[in-house]
Formats: C-alpha cells, sequence, structure tokens
C-alpha cells in the first residue's frame, strides 16, 4: 500500500492561477491588437470601397470574447476588478469579516452558476457553426469557457483565503504561502 501524496502547497496553486492568468492575459492584448486591427480594416472596406466584410465582424466578436473573459480572472486575483466598498470600507473586526466572506461566496456562486449555465448554452447551440466563418460555436465560445474556468479557481482560492483570514490580493505574487 502506498502513502497518499502530499497535497499541493497553497502557494504553488497560486503561482499556478497567477501564470495562467497572466499568461491568458497575453492572449487577450493579442486579441484586442487583432480585433482593432479588423475594425479598421472593416471601416476602410466599408467607406473606401462600399464592401463590409461579414467574417470581420465575426472575428472582431471573437476577439471581444477572448478579451472580456480572458482578462477577469487576472483582476480578480490581483483585486483590480470593480468593487463597490462603501460599506465594507467601514467596517472592522468580525463584521468586515463575515461581509467578505460573503462577498466571495457570492462570487463562487455566481461563477458556478454561470458555468452551469454556458454548459447549458453550449449543450444546444454547441452543434452550430458561426455564419461566415463556419466556426463551430465550441471554438466561438471557447475563450468564455477557459476564463469562467479560470475564474472560477480564482474565485475559489480567495474564498478559500479569506476564510483564513489571508490577503486576496495578487495572491499569485506571493513568496511564501
Amino acid at each position: 500500500m502506498s502513502s497518499p501524496r502530499p497535497r499541493p502547497q497553497v502557494g504553488a496553486i497560486s503561482r499556478a492561477l497567477s501564470g495562467l492568468c497572466r499568461f491568458f492575459e497575453r492572449v487577450a492584448i493579442a486579441m484586442l491588437l487583432v480585433t482593432t486591427s479588423l475594425i479598421v480594416l472593416q471601416v476602410f472596406g466599408r467607406n473606401l470601397f462600399l464592401a463590409g466584410l461579414p467574417w470581420a465582424d465575426e472575428l472582431a466578436r471573437y476577439g471581444g470574447l477572448g478579451i472580456v473573459y480572458l482578462a477577469i480572472p487576472l483582476l480578480l486575483l490581483r483585486d483590480k476588478h470593480i468593487a463597490v466598498d462603501i460599506i465594507s470600507s467601514r467596517l472592522r473586526g468580525r463584521p468586515r469579516y463575515v461581509l467578505q466572506v460573503l462577498s466571495e461566496a457570492i462570487i463562487v456562486l455566481f461563477s458556478g452558476f454561470f458555468m452551469v449555465a454556458g454548459y447549458e448554452f453550449l449543450s444546444r447551440a454547441g452543434k452550430f457553426t458561426t455564419p461566415a466563418l463556419g466556426m463551430p460555436n465550441l471554438v466561438f465560445y471557447l475563450p468564455t469557457a477557459i476564463g469562467m474556468v479560470l475564474f472560477t479557481a480564482v474565485s475559489a482560492q480567495r474564498m478559500w483565503r479569506v476564510v483564513n483570514c489571508r490577503p486576496v490580493a495578487d495572491a499569485g505574487q506571493e513568496s511564501t504561502s
């Protein structure tokens, strides 16, 4: 009988999540550049040559999905997302802790619901292709799926950190855990 494998340290998980988030940030930046180029090409095509490029519109929409969904996990990891803290910034002690736990739990629940809804959507829409390029919807919505899986992992890690009274901001940058 073999001994159980040791659980990975949270520091290693934090570093892995941070690395993945930074990688997909770079992918999102590349998609932003391509999307911007496609939109400029579309404007010139319509205004100078009176010709629309449906494939460029479709790729720009694909890029838009990638820009948003591949960037949000890093924003959450670094605690740079939009936050309304009118109440939480004024609380101290146990009430602040309870509110933080509740807030992180809501984010985890949201990401879980989003994943379930996304699965339900793709189980039906995944059978079809996009109109201009004939790209399978499974590929078209892949940035959304990747981004939300990573977002869910980051939100679960943040929840764990809050429950254990540890700071949530950029957990992947710490040297020890």
